[in-house]
């Protein structure tokens, strides 16, 4: 059974946890600095590179032929025959 979290109220320790978490801080930040270098950018007024939009065309319509409508139809009845013929009489 999990114990119940006990708030944490020591200053002591606040204080510690944000000493540490400025620490981690200047610390990302310095990578994101050395990132942006490497990339050219300077600032942290970095945009997204702009991506051309290429429009695609339209999918065509496929035209069946009318014998091809008939094997597909009946593919189709046998396969729900096969699965009705699977399921119990009583549903």
């Amino acid at each position: 059974m999990p114990r119940p979290r006990k708030a944490i109220q020591d200053p002591t320790f606040l204080t510690a946890a944000l000493e540490g978490l400025e620490l981690q801080k200047q610390r990302i930040e310095e990578q994101i600095r050395q990132v942006r270098a490497m990339l050219g950018k300077k600032g942290p007024a970095v945009s997204a590179p702009v991506v051309p939009v290429v429009e695609e065309k339209p999918a065509r319509k496929r035209n069946l032929s009318e014998a091809a409508r008939r094997r597909i139809a009946a593919a189709q009845k046998k396969r729900w025959a096969a699965f009705r013929k699977e399921q119990p009489q009583g549903e």
